[in-house]
């Protein structure tokens, strides 16, 4: 066993193999070293270029580096509902996702699992490999996936750092997760989309829009604006916002409501004025809790 510096925060935890006894484990992610995953399955709400018609093979990993009071996953990212499994398995399940017809293994929520994902890497599956994160990540670990790794699917959640701190305890989140997604750009190059219209390599940059707070989401649209070249990265303003995890137990009441119209039209607005025409802009109707997954440990456990 050795202390973890994965991810940004280097906390130096001693992190068991597997969570034991069921005794609360250290570290931020109080996370095991083996994974635990909460679901296995094909997804079809991922954007269009890597859902496509049959479906994202979706990974869904049990805790998180970040303590997101809104999280849509909360029960598995906060109360690390899953079941372990081994390297081997994890490589199956990989296998059994694309026999069922996956466009690509979606890797979610994978940062805290960097060393147990390299290993079930060390034979590329046959479609591409999607790393889905918060976006807070640190360089130094990212620099092992390369070669790894064909599609980064990145949070940018926060631009102003008071509400990456209030909001996920994550302090200078904005400077973290823009000096990450630049080292996944590096590695991928601008966005490369096939015939089917599937997303082959590159970068997808997620934006989430919270209500109350469409300063800071016009801050990371003018960011992307002028970072970026047009045809480097897809960006994805993400409008699907609704209360979920500690804001339903009473925390934050000021985030305990949807996104009102006004708000919908002035994001949209501020998208359309930017010039940004790599990317997607989602349908309202996605705030609806049908759309979060059952985790139900659906297609982990063998047989």
């Amino acid at each position: 066993m050795s202390a973890c510096f994965d991810c940004p925060r280097r906390c130096g935890a001693m992190r068991p193999e597997t969570p034991g006894n069921g005794a609360t484990l250290p570290g931020f992610c109080a996370s095991p070293q083996l994974p635990v995953i909460a679901r296995a399955g094909l997804h079809f709400w991922e954007e269009p270029v890597i859902s496509g018609t049959r479906g994202s093979g979706t990974v869904f990993f049990a805790g998180c580096n970040l303590r997101c009071a809104f999280c849509q996953n909360y029960e598995i990212s906060a109360l690390h509902r899953g079941s372990v499994v081994s390297i081997a398995r994890l490589k199956e399940i990989y296998r059994e996702l694309i026999a069922q017809g996956a466009h690509n293994i979606n890797l979610v929520t994978p940062t805290h699992y960097l060393r147990a994902i390299l290993a079930s890497l060390d034979e590329a599956p046959d479609v591409p490999v999607v790393y889905n994160s918060n976006g807070y990540e640190s360089v130094e670990s990212l620099k092992l996936l390369a070669g790894k790794v064909q599609i980064f699917l990145p949070d940018l959640k926060y631009c102003d750092d008071a509400l990456a701190i209030r909001y996920s305890q994550a302090p200078h989140y904005f400077e973290t997760a823009t000096r990450a997604i630049d080292e996944m750009f590096r590695q991928t190059g601008p966005c490369e989309i096939g015939n089917d219209g599937l997303l082959k390599r590159g970068v997808v940059i997620r934006h989430l829009v919270l209500p109350g707070h469409l300063a800071d989401s016009m801050k990371i649209i003018h960011y992307i604006k002028e970072h970026f070249h047009k045809g480097d990265v897809l960006f994805s303003l993400m409008r699907q916002y609704l209360p979920c995890g500690r804001i339903l137990q009473g925390e934050f009441p000021e985030l305990n409501r949807k996104l009102n119209f006004r708000e919908i039209k002035r994001i949209e607005n501020a998208l359309f004025d930017s010039g940004i025409e790599d990317g997607f802009l989602q349908d309202g109707r996605a705030a609806d809790a049908k759309f979060i997954p059952s985790f139900d440990g659906t297609g982990v456990m063998q047989g």
